[in-house]
């Protein structure tokens, strides 16, 4: 595939309907018809079927079911790769995981490494053990979920990649972190950083106030501020920049060499 210099990103940050999965792929449905045809890449938070429930045994689906075969017919009508996370079911366990679907409808995956021992997600979901390492139009694009914005290890820019993605379900009382690290993950990594974030009130009577943003490599913020409404924003991010930064810069190459054993 051949590397694109721009890249087109959506962000979808909504108030997602509790564990009304019919409802939420709808709700979507009709703000991914509205983005421009020019997006190549549309974010979706966390969970963006249900909500963060851990009410895995009604809601899971398998992972051939009804939203990632939504999610394929989106990216095909849409021409454009399409990510966020699920509850699937298989072989007996439960996982928070993240779909990267293609426009020509291959599918990748990345199940959610921290599960958030918080709200007893580790007592319902299965950790996952791999990263992913997403190549799209020629970009490196690494995505991950939720709390696992909170440990910079796991996201340690060892594969040069260009963007981070977080999706998430990140409460209104801890945004001031979210914030924090989101600029903290794109300015160690010298990487863009998008996070996505809802909004709305859950089922468990957890408020989220969104503040989705994308940032930069040196951590200079591309949309606008703290946005705590509805909305879907496009942004172009231009891999010349990254590179040019990298190259003056050249922080990644005083990285230290270690492993995570």
């Amino acid at each position: 595939m051949s590397t694109k210099q721009n890249l087109n990103v959506a962000i979808i940050q909504a108030d997602l309907k509790w564990e009304d999965s019919v409802a939420n792929r709808s709700l979507f449905s009709k703000k991914i018809a509205a983005l421009s045809d020019s997006v190549e890449l549309i974010v979706l938070p966390e969970m963006f079927t249900t909500g963060f429930s851990m009410n895995a045994g009604n809601l899971a689906e398998e992972t051939e079911g009804e939203t990632l075969l939504w999610m394929k017919e989106q990216a095909k009508l849409k021409d454009a790769a399409i990510t966020g996370s699920v509850i699937i079911t298989e072989n007996g366990e439960f996982y928070n995981r993240l779909f990267f679907v293609f426009p020509d409808e291959t599918v990748q995956k990345y199940d959610k490494r921290h599960t958030f021992t918080l709200a007893n997600e580790d007592k319902t979901y299965t950790a996952g053990t791999e990263r992913l390492i997403v190549n799209y139009k020629g970009w490196k694009i690494c995505p991950l979920i939720c709390y696992d914005l909170r440990f910079p290890v796991w996201a340690r820019n060892t594969e040069d990649y260009d963007l981070l993605i977080y999706v998430a379900n990140w409460p209104q009382k801890r945004v001031a972190a979210w914030d924090a690290l989101l600029k903290a993950r794109a300015i160690e990594n010298m990487s863009f950083c998008i996070g996505v974030n809802r909004v709305g009130e859950d089922g468990d009577g957890f408020v989220y106030n969104g503040h989705s943003a994308i940032y930069d490599c040196l951590g200079e913020i591309l949309t606008q501020q703290n946005t705590e409404n509805e909305f879907a924003k496009e942004i172009t991010l231009d891999k010349t920049h990254l590179e040019n930064t990298r190259n003056q810069l050249k922080f990644l190459q005083d990285r230290d060499e270690f492993r995570l054993i």
